[in-house]
């Protein structure tokens, strides 16, 4: 299954260069407003040390990552639900990915300028949220409009539909979020459909220079901020990371050595949205190849096939199912049967991260 994450932040926060550290992309980053007005688009490669371990246990020809698709949006301002630096259009853009990454600028820099003359974590953040929770009220006070008056001949969805709008403006208006807002199940289905931008699931990427330090006061005051509203925050030096980008997993790793870390910050980054999203990762290995596959936390086993191919899921007989460990300490497959480590599992079965499976079909 895919993931879509949009990228957001004020202009000159490291939007494009986080980008192409995650994608390679090539998207252009300079220091003026507005670099990007077209969202850049590319897919970057998961990285699991699970994975590896696999396709080495496996005797693999090759390896497939899980992927995820990372958009990134232009510059947001203050005004932008007006259309300001081109605004509505770049929301309409946001509406599309599952989950937002939103870059705070936490970092001081003469020669990069600052669209409101000043670096503040926790004012740049309130921007663009105000922003995207306008852009949600207007959506949501015309769909209540409009249901409301289809409501009156007597369909039930259309009543729903604008019971939740009211709720979700009585939020927004008071300084909310859409996804804070209070709804019945079924009011909670039908304002799925609105796409609302401050439903989105956030995770805030505190920005850093490349001399700077991870607590710095910058980094505490955007953090403050992701407390408050329950967010996850990261920290990342971008410039660090496109940096890296390039080179091989060798000289990342001597890297990753001078700069005292173990995990890179795109790492961690993935590893964020994975769990904001509620996503997890199974494996197939083989002589073939070894390969991750994502997929939602509590998906049967039927399901979790069907993220291969919807034939899968519809013709599901049972699943070969190990623990990855197991797999990787054994030596493979035939090892784990011998052992008696391999387990049958029917359509019942919640797939759980880290699984290695093998999927019997009637297809």
């Amino acid at each position: 299954m895919g993931i879509k994450c949009g990228i957001v932040g004020l202009p000159n926060a490291g939007k494009s260069t986080l980008f192409n550290a995650l994608t390679a992309g090539g998207a252009a980053a300079a220091n003026y407003p507005f670099c990007t007005i077209d969202p850049n688009a590319g897919h970057a490669e998961l990285s699991d040390s699970r994975l590896h371990c696999l396709a080495k246990a496996a005797k693999s020809a090759k390896t497939i990552p899980a992927a995820a698709e990372f958009v990134d949006i232009a510059g947001l301002i203050a005004g932008a639900a007006q259309n300001a630096g081109l605004g509505n259009r770049f929301l309409s853009h946001i509406r599309e990915t599952d989950g937002i990454a939103h870059v705070v600028r936490c970092f001081e820099d003469g020669d990069i300028s600052h669209v409101a003359g000043k670096v503040s974590p926790a004012d740049d953040i309130a921007v663009v949220n105000t922003e995207l929770a306008l852009a949600d009220l207007e959506s949501a006070e015309k769909a209540m409009q409009k249901n409301n008056k289809i409501a009156k001949g007597g369909d039930a969805a259309a009543r729903i539909l604008a019971s939740a709008c009211e709720k979700i403006i009585a939020q927004l208006s008071a300084g909310g979020a859409a996804r804070e807002t209070e709804l019945s199940e079924k009011e909670s289905a039908a304002a799925d459909s609105l796409c609302l931008l401050t439903c989105k699931p956030v995770i805030y990427v505190a920005n850093i220079g490349e001399n700077d330090s991870d607590d710095s006061s910058l980094v505490q005051a955007a953090a403050q901020v992701a407390k408050n509203e329950g967010a996850p925050l990261v920290v990342i030096c971008a410039q660090t990371e496109a940096d890296m980008a390039g080179l091989s997993e060798a000289e990342k790793e001597e890297m990753l050595q001078d700069f005292g870390r173990t995990q890179t910050g795109l790492s961690r980054l993935a590893r964020a949205a994975f769990d904001m999203l509620g996503l997890a990762t199974y494996f197939t290995a083989g002589e073939k190849e070894s390969r991750a596959w994502t997929f939602r936390r509590g998906m049967t086993a039927p399901q979790a096939a069907g993220v291969i191919h919807t034939d899968f899921m519809r013709g599901f007989i049972r699943a070969e199912v190990c623990d990855w460990r197991d797999f990787v300490e054994l030596g493979g497959e035939s090892a784990v049967r011998a052992a008696g480590k391999l387990r049958s599992e029917g359509k019942e079965y919640i797939v759980q991260d880290g699984d290695v499976m093998h999927f019997r079909c009637n297809t």
